[in-house]
């Protein structure tokens, strides 16, 4: 096998979240046959456009990786810096992480002035293509990056979908999200509530990640207040940071009267306390209004832990209804009709059905994926 140099362009340390863990655990699946190195950014977000606490990570970052703090989105003058520092370098392979196209003038100036070598192929991990939250800037700063890639992978076939609408010509596929197995291994029950402060004995479904309109944690607090649910002693965790008003959700919960059945966690969730909240759980849902994949869901797998989602853009293509969880559609009713359907039966029905979906989500075939639309024999 040919050791090949290869550039991940995107967020990593010490950029928080789940884009950095996800580069970072792509980085390592690379450097087990090649040469690699994340080129992540000196400025990600201008600060009045960042609507968290902070885009820093407070810990420690990876030693084994080699990062560089080199990009600027919004300085002209370091893309074609830094297209000319790579175009002279001639990796094999650069691989932009596109998860908005805010950042489509930057990567695809610079994609543009690196394939003038003639040699470095060029392609993207297109998270979304059209955003949840669409702005008068998508359409042509996408236009501006999408031509100038080799090709691309789609981790739903709702963005692959979206690439065949947007007429991309180059070589372009669907290959599921990865298990996030990067965030050690489960906790017992009993121990992670207890890290927690939970009741050993108690009943928890677990809403994770930032909070935002298109999440749909609205629903899913109108679910809590429904009548067929409200009294069945269950308890909902809200773990993750408000990238929104936390306002109207604070007043929703005091009009609904439900502040007893809610785990209100709601400061950014560091690495190092994943375990423990899906641990804790035992059940996770996602009420979103839109989507295309979800990295909770592959959190959840990792956890061996079932899911409740809503059947909008990608999520259902990884939680078969019936077998590792429930499809609802987006509306309080159906969520709250799936979590009593959830606790209705034993809780561990679906084991065998997540067991057998983990082994469809493997890293190395990403990796390979990736050298395919690249045109690279790795």
């Amino acid at each position: 096998m040919k050791k090949l140099k290869v550039v991940i362009a995107g967020p990593a340390y010490p950029y928080r979240g789940g884009l950095s863990t996800f580069n970072e655990r792509l980085a390592e699946e690379f450097a087990k046959d090649h040469e690699v190195e994340i080129s992540t950014f000196t400025l990600q977000y201008p600060g009045f456009l960042f609507p968290g606490q902070t885009q820093y990570s407070t810990e420690p970052g990876p030693t084994h990786i080699k990062i560089l703090r080199e990009l600027n989105s919004v300085n002209p003058f370091n893309w074609i810096a830094k297209g000319l520092k790579y175009r002279k370098q001639k990796p094999d392979l650069i691989i932009f992480r596109y998860w908005m196209p805010f950042f489509g003038p930057c990567f695809g100036t610079i994609a543009r002035i690196v394939r003038g070598n003639k040699h470095t192929r060029i392609v993207a991990i297109t998270d979304n293509i059209i955003p949840h939250e669409r702005r008068i800037i998508d359409k042509p700063f996408t236009a501006w990056f999408l031509p100038s890639l080799h090709g691309a992978v789609a981790m739903s076939r709702k963005v692959l979908q979206d690439l065949d609408d947007l007429s991309f010509k180059q070589p372009h596929l669907f290959n599921p999200h990865p298990l996030y197995d990067n965030f050690g291994p489960e906790i017992p029950k009993a121990e992670a509530r207890q890290r927690l402060g939970l009741d050993p004995n108690g009943k928890y479904i677990l809403f994770f990640g930032f909070i935002r309109h298109y999440k749909g944690l609205d629903m899913l607090l109108q679910a809590m207040g429904q009548e067929n649910l409200r009294n069945q002693g269950i308890k909902l965790i809200v773990a993750g940071e408000f990238y929104e008003d936390a306002a109207p959700y604070h007043q929703m919960i005091a009009d609904l009267g439900i502040a007893d059945l809610l785990e209100l966690r709601t400061d950014f969730i560091p690495n190092g306390d994943v375990a423990n909240y899906f641990s804790a759980a035992d059940l996770i849902v996602q009420p979103y209004r839109s989507a295309t994949q979800s990295g909770v869901s592959q959190v959840a797998y990792h956890f061996n832990k079932p899911m409740i989602v809503t059947d909008v853009g990608g999520l259902a293509e990884f939680v078969p209804d019936g077998e590792v969880g429930y499809v609802t559609e987006p509306t309080p009713e159906s969520i709250a009709e799936g979590i009593n359907r959830f606790y209705s039966a034993p809780t561990d029905r679906f084991d065998s059905g997540i067991q057998g979906m983990k082994a469809k989500f493997s890293w190395s075939q990403l990796v390979q994926s990736l050298l395919k639309v690249g045109n690279i024999q790795g």
